[in-house]
């Protein structure tokens, strides 16, 4: 059974007899990264003073290990409580490492307190985690604002505290110091049982690294839940007063958030066939401002913003180590900056292209279509070919001029398909596997892509305004593309 650290029970307290915090109740499990967010004036670095008991509370009660804070001796509460405040001072001319060693002074005993073996051990260990050792003869004066942090969170580690309350561990370090201290604690709670209790404004490294989060609101709580639940849209911006966009992290099970900031508003942009330029070696369609992306392709792929999409031909026996890597280089050697650009390769000619624009009252689409058969596959039967990477034959490009929720990219993606599915169907495309009939070829791209200004479009599935005109675009421009295509055979 995890015990229990700390219990918080029904706490109020201040300054000067003022409540700043209002019945505060919350517990801290041993080996948990507890974090405490909440706007500035919430009462954050409040309660941790009051955690540590620096500042006495008015009412309620605070419980360490079962204990009651106010029944520690103060070398007992260090021997438990490590502290690392936002502004840490050091008014005296100590190198880092007796600036680190202050840490040890809990542990010693007797009148006349020695160093011992040990204590030299962990001072020297601590000083290697946080990356200080290479500078431990360093007067701490002349350090900058970051090592500084370092050397007092060295000072908290050596006490070999139980608990570790941080008021903004990250201030004043840089990104890759950051991350590596909260890599540290993060592994210290679960090596060592360590745990942390630390305040931050940083609501994506709080996201991060933290196993639980307390908000605090004008001085009382909020919420306190796991991470995902805390860092909702809505909540967010009601406590912090600002629009922001949550997004799940690329890598980990983790929530983010994004600020959203006034932008000027865009003169509204339609996509159409006047933006796409076709040579025999690319067809390319520049849009002048960036567009909110999802592809498949070769460069880009993902979600992004890119303004510039280009459709590449190559050879049918087109092979290459890194296709990405060759891509990159043709994309700069035509003047395309890969960072903006979505770029996909087809081995069908290019001028056998195929375009549609189709509008309704407040939006249109604009779709763009190659397309080839050569190695077309039904898909409830891929397990009988082998595996083999050859250039995509039927490229889908679909342009909203309007607005798309996330939502609607995906719907968007699954009604071209359908409508790219059955155009292979009506027109008899033949799995040369198989025999039966196919649904695309081995390597189709798709790409969806949004002025992001205009109407709102929340969905696209195949029967709303949107993937009507969807279905009916990618249908129609797949069916004339393809018929181009064959009559190009012998």
């Amino acid at each position: 059974m995890v015990k229990r650290m700390l219990s918080v029970q029904q706490v109020t307290g201040g300054y000067s007899g003022e409540a700043v915090l209002k019945d505060i109740s919350f517990e801290v499990k041993q080996g948990e990264l507890f974090g405490i967010l909440g706007p500035n004036g919430s009462g954050k670095t409040t309660l941790l003073k009051m955690l540590s008991g620096i500042l006495p509370i008015q009412n309620g009660r605070i419980q360490i290990k079962e204990k009651l804070l106010q029944d520690y001796k103060p070398k007992q509460l260090a021997k438990i409580i490590a502290v690392l405040s936002q502004h840490s001072s050091q008014s005296f001319a100590y190198s880092v490492k007796e600036t680190v060693s202050l840490g040890r002074y809990a542990h010693q005993k007797g009148l006349f307190q020695t160093w011992s073996t040990q204590d030299e051990e962990i001072v020297q260990k601590v000083m290697k985690q946080v990356g200080i050792s290479s500078f431990q003869h360093k007067n701490i004066q002349e350090l900058s604002g970051g090592e500084k942090q370092r050397v007092f969170l060295a000072q908290a580690l050596a006490q070999e505290p139980e608990i570790l309350l941080l008021d903004e561990p990250t201030n004043h370090l840089d990104l890759s110091y950051q991350k590596e201290l909260l890599d540290h604690l993060k592994q210290w709670t679960a090596q060592n049982r360590l745990t942390v209790i630390s305040i931050f404004h940083d609501l994506n490294l709080a996201g991060l690294y933290c196993d639980r989060l307390l908000l605090l609101e004008k001085g009382t709580i909020n919420i306190d839940h796991i991470p995902n639940e805390v860092l909702r849209e809505e909540r967010i911006m009601d406590v912090y007063h600002t629009n922001i966009q949550k997004h799940p992290h690329p890598k980990v099970a983790a929530p983010q958030m994004v600020l959203l900031p006034e932008v000027i508003k865009q003169e509204n942009i339609e996509i159409n066939e006047d933006m796409v330029h076709v040579t025999c070696d690319y067809i390319e369609l520049k849009s002048p401002i960036p567009l909110r992306t999802m592809s498949s392709g070769v460069i880009g792929s993902g979600t992004g913003w890119h303004q510039t999409f280009v459709n590449r031909h190559v050879d049918k026996n087109y092979n290459c180590d890194d296709h990405r890597l060759e891509m990159a280089a043709f994309l700069r050697s035509k003047g395309f900056e890969p960072s903006e650009t979505v770029g996909m390769m087809t081995a069908v000619i290019l001028e056998d292209v195929v375009y549609q624009q189709l509008k309704l009252d407040e939006f249109s689409i604009f779709v763009l279509v190659t397309a080839g058969v050569g190695n077309a596959v039904d898909a409830s039967r891929s397990d009988r070919h082998t595996v083999e990477v050859v250039p995509g034959t039927i490229n889908t490009w679909i342009f909203v001029n309007g607005e798309l929720t996330e939502e609607a990219y995906i719907q968007g993606i699954m009604t071209a398909t359908e409508a790219k599915a059955k155009a292979l169907h009506d027109l008899e495309v033949i799995d040369q596997v198989t025999g039966t009939i196919a649904t695309g070829t081995s390597t189709d791209s798709i790409l969806i892509a949004a002025t992001q200004n205009g109407k709102l479009l929340e969905f696209a599935g195949t029967i709303t305004p949107l993937g009507q005109l969807i279905s009916k675009a990618v249908y129609q421009c797949t069916v004339e593309a393809i018929q181009k295509s064959c009559k190009r055979k012998p």
